[in-house]
């Protein structure tokens, strides 16, 4: 019997004394091109079902052999069509009298480091013939590091001998480049002529062109060239004999996911991504219903696009952006690094502050809608003093304050600002504004004399006036800007979305195993134990991301104004512990002050933003009672006690709000305690702080007493390490944990909420109902700690923080 003769039996008709080997692993496999874990997803689901685990898009494959005769001879042919975790194949053979029909139903679990898988098989058309049955397959792989896989399939037919192949792969570089293979069949009733093993190696060349050779122990061997050309694939393979005779062909072509592309690398840089800022900007959306935009995905966006060879500028369209100052700046960071790839930025504004102007000034160009308002106003930061307002209510208030910045609860205990608050302050906004105009005055090539008298004189321009005035480069709408890049490149530019970008399409076959990760922990909110940073939770979380050995670093991002100092603490000891074991880099977002900062000073780095509100290293109290609400509301309270100070926090509740107000102020001996606890903790907040940041309590204290420090005074002082963004702490995580120049992925903690249940809230004449509303919560926030030290920001400063 000849070797084309044992092809023909063997691995196509199925039939006579071959019939037994029709659940052969080899003859099942005999379109594929490699063992089912060296290449691409195998035959998706239909040799190893575990591998469908990695499959990360939906995909279709047809081949067919011509047994070697006419290329287009369809007596043996498969289909096979898969989508993440389910795959389906249907593999047809004609011989003289027969026609039969293989059919297998394959599902597989797990992830890039381990999976598990089930299939079914069956027949139709001429099966008795054929002598089928049906056929139950189980199959896992394992792979430990991006250098090694190994898989076990098993075949169980309802007739006929069970089997076992093993496989195994090898990548010497740990990607996709080059994959040597083989596999080797177990059966008890193997006969020493049957395949049993095969090996071979399968070589990515270039992206999208892969060769692959393979071996077989009958001595034939197959010799096959894949082509991808993004969504789409063509291969062949030619087997051949001992003696280098020509036996047969197959051919494939593959629909579906994108794949890597043989054309990318040649691509020119004939496009612009497009980036439609609409809407909120918020660290985290909901999984369901929610198109918003997050920081970490725009700066990863804006990144895609500046390492695509097709891509050679980014429009953004600002219009209805909703974004707070500090993630501006943060974007606007990166804008600048993406045009030193020697890319450029257009940026469309329409109704455009002081804050999205010094954002829109990064780009190379302008554009202002024919009906746009840019405003360049200044800043201004102000206070509502509530002290008057809790006088008319008749609720008293005293404040517990020691240290000259501290001057969280002046909303209820003043009327105007105190020296110590109005001077921080103004420090705060001149800082601002001084970056601003640095900035703005450097992108736009305007002197900053020139700048102020912009915004001393007439601050309001309409499209006409920013345009004389060199604030803009072009009026026009969105969809002008393909003309203007026209204009500025030379040639017409097509548009596309940027999450078409391929960096986004790519399959994720190119790293075997789980990748390194860094860990972004958000501290969200008030300083609490249940709501907030929800600090029970969150200890847990920096817990688990510390004792997970696939987790290489942490990135703690923080965006508190402070509140309960146990919560603060809490998190805070854990955040010590965990950098013990690997690096923890803190990242501040708008604000991370008092509390805020609390939970930063244990981090081996601190990066803030130019304009981050940072320190405020102080502890503050106050006390609400009533003087005469209750009997207004024509309320009434008695009670017993057993204790001297029993009913210090007794009093009523006011009706609907849920707010409680003690009866009665402070005894002297309890205002002598509450000021003995509030400047312990105070002392016990600088001593922490010493520590982590490796300064002398005498240096803490010139710069505390409650103060808070723009980003850019924290680095001068101490208190911040590097200026910087969430992406700048992100590379400084990826440096100290050794995983720069290799693969990594990023995990967010806590996981991204479901959906927001808020959005379904009902209208009532037209005026829509909140879940929540903030200044609400932070008013019950403060009365639910009534008389405790605090280290908390004002409630203007708590507001800064709503839109995260």
């Amino acid at each position: 019997m000849n070797l084309r003769t044992i092809i023909l039996s063997l691995f196509i008709c199925g039939l006579s004394a071959a019939q037994s080997d029709f659940h052969s692993y080899y003859s099942q496999n005999f379109l594929g091109f490699t063992s089912p874990g060296a290449m691409k997803y195998g035959l998706y689901g239909h040799d190893n079902p575990a591998i469908l685990s990695t499959l990360t898009h939906p995909d279709i494959y047809f081949a067919w052999s011509d047994l070697g005769k006419r290329w287009n001879d369809f007596n043996h042919w498969g289909l096979f069509l898969a989508v993440p975790n389910v795959g389906f194949s249907a593999v047809t053979t004609k011989a003289p009298g027969i026609t039969v029909t293989d059919y297998k139903l394959s599902t597989g679990f797990g992830s890039n480091a381990f999976g598990i898988g089930f299939g079914y098989g069956w027949s139709a058309g001429d099966w008795q013939k054929a002598v089928r049955s049906d056929l139950f397959t189980a199959g896992t792989f394992f792979r430990p590091n991006p250098y090694a896989s190994v898989g076990i399939t098993g075949f169980l037919p309802t007739r006929g001998e069970a089997e076992a192949a093993f496989d195994f792969a090898v990548r010497p570089f740990g990607n996709e480049i080059v994959s040597v293979f083989g596999d080797y069949v177990y059966r008890k009733d193997r006969k020493l002529n049957d395949i049993k093993w095969s090996g071979g190696i399968s070589v990515e060349a270039l992206p999208g062109f892969r060769l692959t050779g393979r071996y077989f122990d009958t001595k034939f061997f197959n010799v096959g060239l894949h082509l991808s050309f993004g969504y789409i694939g063509i291969s062949s393979q030619s087997s051949f004999d001992k003696d280098n005779n020509h036996l047969s062909n197959i051919y494939g072509i593959r629909l579906g996911g994108y794949d890597r592309n043989i054309f990318s690398s040649l691509s020119k840089r004939n496009s612009y991504a497009e980036l439609n800022l609409l809407g909120p900007v918020r660290y985290q959306r909901f999984r369901f219903l929610d198109n918003s935009n997050t920081l970490s995905g725009l700066i990863e966006q804006i990144d895609a696009a500046a390492i695509d060879p097709s891509v050679s500028g980014i429009a953004i369209n600002t219009s209805g952006m909703m974004i707070d100052r500090v993630k501006l700046w943060e974007l606007r960071e990166k804008l600048r690094e993406f045009r030193n790839t020697g890319k450029k930025v257009f940026i469309y504004i329409d109704r455009a502050g002081m804050n999205q102007y010094h954002f829109a000034s990064i780009a190379d160009k302008i554009v202002i809608d024919p009906l746009g308002i840019l405003t360049l106003e200044g800043y201004v930061a102000g206070r509502t003093f509530f002290k008057g307002t809790l006088e008319k209510l008749g609720i008293g208030y005293e404040e517990w304050r020691y240290f000259k910045y501290k001057s969280a609860y002046e909303n209820f205990s003043e009327e105007k600002m105190s020296e110590g608050d109005r001077e921080q302050r103004l420090k705060l906004i001149k800082d601002n504004y001084n970056l601003v105009r640095n900035d703005i005055a450097e992108s736009r090539g305007i002197s900053g004399d020139a700048f102020d008298g912009m915004v001393n004189s007439v601050p309001i321009y309409l499209s006409e006036e920013a345009l004389q005035k060199g604030l803009v480069d072009k009026i026009g709408r969105w969809e002008d800007l393909k003309e203007l890049v026209k204009e500025t490149e030379g040639e017409s530019k097509n548009f596309r979305k940027i999450s078409s970008l391929e960096k986004f399409k790519l399959p994720e076959d190119n790293y075997w195993g789980e990748k390194p990760s860094v860990a972004v922990i958000y501290a969200l909110g008030v300083c609490a134990m249940d709501e907030g940073i929800t600090a029970r939770k969150l200890v847990n979380d920096v817990k688990s991301a510390a004792t997970n050995n696939n987790v290489k670093a942490i990135v703690f991002r923080i965006d508190s104004p402070g509140g309960d100092a146990l919560a603060s603490d809490l998190v805070a000891e854990e955040l010590r512990k965990a950098k013990e074991k690997k690096p923890v880099i803190v990242s501040q977002g708008s604000v991370a002050a008092s509390g805020g900062y609390w939970l930063s000073m244990y981090g081996d780095t601190i990066v803030a933003a130019a304009n981050t509100v940072t320190g405020s290293i102080g502890v503050i109290g106050g006390w609400f009672y009533n003087k005469e609400l209750k009997e207004k509301l024509g309320m009434t309270t008695d009670h017993v006690k057993v204790g001297k100070h029993a009913d210090l926090g007794f009093g009523f509740t006011i009706p609907l709000l849920g707010l409680s107000i003690p009866d009665r102020n402070l005894l002297p001996e309890e205002q002598k305690v509450a000021e003995s606890l509030i400047k312990t903790s105070y002392k016990e907040f600088i001593n922490k702080v010493s520590s982590g940041r490796n300064m002398t309590t005498e240096s803490i204290e010139e710069i505390a007493q409650g103060r808070v420090w723009s980003g850019a005074d924290g680095k001068r002082i101490g208190i911040v390490d590097v200026i910087g963004g969430l992406n700048t702490a992100i590379d400084i995580a990826v440096e100290r944990a050794g995983l720069t120049g290799k693969e990594y992925h990023i995990i967010e903690i806590p996981e991204a909420p479901w959906i927001d249940f808020s959005r379904f809230m009902p209208k009532i004449f037209g005026v829509e109902l909140k879940e929540n509303d903030e200044f609400i919560d932070h008013i019950k926030f403060r009365l639910r700690n009534n008389g405790i030290p605090m280290p908390i920001l004002p409630l203007e400063d708590m507001e800064l923080i709503n839109s995260q």
